[in-house]
């Protein structure tokens, strides 16, 4: 398996402050690594030394196979980086930005022009490619920072939050363009505070807190790590609850969780046969149901477990000094 970006033992401090404190990653080729954590934890540090904007003061990290203390320059032409915040000039149009970073670059001016045009028809942006970007929304301006990312060709992309601040539909938007990007063999490393956002596009996922990675693996995996699946069933009827509730006690042996405002009934499923005889026996007292099925804990409830805290609280505390956004973007260079 080749890895595009391999880290060990990163370690980072500012002071008496200790960002990071022995980080290990590995993002295969072609893959989506989502590293989860609230503000202060460690993501951007990370970032910033994989992309060569910091030394670490220990630890090694390798990207597209060069190290990025000691050939710093060959990482930077292998590698694009999104951060926090749109950084398009926004003076310049949505073209003549991509064009300078193309001639910044040093390609041609015909190979610059070339290059932008295709990304703003990629990203959906050709029409508004000839306005300035101060009239763009929030969603235009992030496609236009990553198109600008991307306008060297890397192998390997960092996405530093991306949608923070987006709305939900260029947040799906700009979903879908990662997804696009991960398709075409682009490696991608995906800092995010969103749930939602490492469970949707993520390949595997590694959670860090407090400078420390705390879990990693898929989704799924980190899912069944805080427990046995859950099984819910809300009557079409609020009248037959009780009757559920006593089936299911019947059936488990422990009383369910009664949820009266959403009409929901919840108990643990360990038994794989639970749902199936649920049904009959729901099936034989005649009770109709709008909702049925098994579930899996869900990522706030993995960051909760593993944390000790719910992701909101963690995502609502201050960053700490060493984990503000960078300012500064490392595109690539030749």
């Amino acid at each position: 398996m080749t890895l595009a970006i391999q880290a060990e033992g990163l370690v980072k401090r500012y002071g008496e402050t200790e960002a990071l404190a022995g980080v290990d990653l590995s993002v295969p080729a072609g893959t989506i690594l989502g590293v989860l954590g609230p503000n202060g934890a460690g993501k951007t540090t990370t970032v910033r030394i994989l992309s060569t904007l910091l030394r670490p003061d220990a630890g090694r990290a390798l990207v597209a196979g060069y190290d990025v203390v000691r050939q710093p320059v060959a990482v930077r032409a292998c590698i694009g980086l999104t951060g926090q915040y749109a950084s398009v000039d926004e003076d310049l149009t949505g073209f003549e930005n991509l064009l300078l970073i193309g001639r910044l670059l040093e390609m041609s001016k015909s190979a610059a022009r070339e290059r932008a045009a295709a990304l703003l028809e990629r990203f959906a942006l050709t029409e508004a490619g000839g306005r300035p970007v101060r009239t763009y929304s929030g969603g235009m301006r992030r496609r236009v920072d990553l198109a600008a990312s991307l306008v060297g060709r890397p192998q390997v992309l960092y996405l530093d939050e991306p949608t923070t601040g987006l709305d939900p539909r260029s947040r799906n938007q700009v979903w879908e363009i990662v997804r696009g990007l991960s398709q075409d063999g682009v490696s991608v490393l995906l800092t995010t505070q969103y749930l939602e956002e490492a469970d949707r596009l993520a390949d595997r996922i590694t959670v860090i807190d407090h400078g420390r990675v705390v879990a990693e693996g898929r989704a799924e995996e980190l899912k069944r790590r805080t427990g046995g699946q859950t099984l819910q069933v809300r009557p079409s009827d609020p009248a037959d609850i009780p009757e559920v509730v006593r089936i299911l006690t019947a059936l488990t042996g422990t009383e369910p969780l009664t949820d009266g405002e959403a009409g929901l009934v919840t108990t643990l499923a360990d038994d794989p046969v639970l749902l199936s005889a649920l049904v009959r026996r729901l099936d034989e007292s005649a009770i109709a149901v709008d909702d049925l099925g098994l579930r899996l804990p869900s990522l706030d409830d993995v960051f909760l477990a593993l944390t000790g805290r719910p992701a909101d609280e963690a995502a609502g505390k201050a960053a700490a000094p060493a984990d503000t956004p960078a300012g500064t973007r490392e595109r690539s260079a030749a």
